[in-house]
């Protein structure tokens, strides 16, 4: 057992194993490691912990210290000089015509090395390319190719199911993945609804293929012959993941519906296409019946309301509000400030019945004429049309202002 901490470096998805020289380093915690090409700066995924010596590439290096904040100022730095680096790569590649379309750039730690990745139909002649970025950087310059998955690592996305590619959150490596996959899991062979973003094969295939691999070795192919509770028929098709299968019965007909056993019901009598002679039909298998348990419920019992600390004994009661000797009154509002018929107070503060003012009112005229419009050409044109009285607000004009109501007549 060696005791060692994992790291992850920016931009990748594999965890890596360095020696910690005894320092105590915590998940989370940036810091500086010796690699190959020179000191990088990482990121720690995992803490101090052991693992077995088999699972260590030998040599292994070392952790040469915790990141400081002068670093992590040089990381900014870099990923600055990385964005200057990748426009004016682009330039010089459409100044030398090249056919290559530029991905990512990525610059070491100490700045001595920048990694230019692109992607190409073929192979491409950089060499005039590399003298032209090497003396504008004053550095070792490297081009690497890569392939479409590559690429869709790099950018990311988000894949047809709506969440990031998995190539960019959680996969160390691409899985091999073929369209036999896709075959052992009953999916359309439509190109565009089993690829992905970067036109492969989609790498969750891969995932649950043990799971359909070991489900085909338990369940009969199509077309096979099989004996069933209800009587010997053919299998026309097999779900996997239920384990079931839908048998056209010899006894039924042509127009009668498919009938669905679950793999414990049938018994294979010949596995996949062939000829029914010299099979001897056994007797027919038990149905398969589901055993349900009663499920109890037990009434909770509340010691006491969880809403409150003391109940109350008796709830209040709303008193309505009662007038005494007939004094009542109206609660009735009306628009424009206008009473009902209720009573109007008086000088002192007093109320006043209704069959008092009716007294005080004047008494009743001659009914009112209606008036006869006047006769074209009199008045000077057509008679204007009276305007409606608005009543319970102000009355809004052509501009949008308050107005007053016209006087009545």
């Amino acid at each position: 057992m060696t005791e060692v901490i994992s790291v992850r470096f920016r931009g990748g998805c594999k965890n890596y194993y360095f020696d910690p020289k005894g320092a105590a380093v915590k998940m989370g915690d940036q810091v500086i490691v010796e690699t190959a090409q020179g000191p990088e700066f990482a990121t720690c995924t995992e803490g101090n912990h052991e693992v077995d010596d088999s699972a260590i590439v030998r040599p292994l290096c070392a952790v040469l210290r915790m990141a400081t904040e002068s670093d992590c100022r040089t990381v900014e730095y870099n990923k600055k000089k990385e964005r200057e680096a990748f426009d004016i790569c682009e330039r010089k590649i459409a100044a030398h015509g090249l056919e290559m379309k530029l991905v990512n750039v990525s610059a070491s730690f100490d700045g001595n090395k920048i990694i230019f990745y692109f992607t190409a139909d073929g192979r491409v002649d950089f060499r005039e390319l590399v003298r032209d970025l090497a003396s504008v950087f004053r550095a070792r310059i490297e081009l690497r190719q890569i392939g479409v998955r590559d690429e869709a690592k790099m950018i990311g996305g988000l894949g047809i199911c709506g969440r990031p590619f998995c190539c960019s959150q959680f996969l160390d490596g691409f899985l091999p993945v073929s369209i036999k996959m896709a075959k052992t899991q009953n999916l359309s062979l439509n190109p565009t609804k089993i690829s992905g973003t970067c036109g492969r094969l989609m790498c969750c295939l891969k995932y649950e293929q043990n799971a359909y691999e070991d489900a085909a070795k338990r369940m009969p192919k199509a077309e096979s012959f099989v004996q069933t509770p209800d009587g010997p028929g053919n299998v026309k098709s097999v779900d996997l993941l239920r384990e079931t299968v839908k048998v056209a019965l010899d006894a039924s007909g042509p127009n009668e519906p498919l009938k669905t056993y679950r793999s414990c019901e049938i018994k294979v009598l010949r596995n996949g296409k062939g000829s029914r002679e010299g099979i001897e039909i056994p007797e027919r298998p038990a149905r398969y019946v589901e055993e349900r348990t009663e499920e109890s419920f037990e009434t909770p019992i509340f010691a006491t309301p969880f809403y409150m600390d003391h109940p109350l004994e008796e709830a209040p009661v709303r008193e309505k509000f009662g007038q005494e000797g007939g004094e009542n009154r109206s609660r009735r509002r009306h628009r424009g400030g206008r009473r009902g018929h209720g009573g109007k107070p008086a000088a002192g503060g007093q109320f006043r019945p209704a069959e008092d003012r009716q007294s005080d009112k004047k008494p009743a005229g001659k009914p009112r004429q209606p008036q006869q419009s006047k006769p074209a050409g009199e008045g000077g044109g057509e008679a204007k049309r009276r305007k409606p009285y608005y009543r319970g607000g102000r009355r809004r004009g052509k501009g949008g202002g308050g107005g007053t109501p016209p006087k009545a007549e």
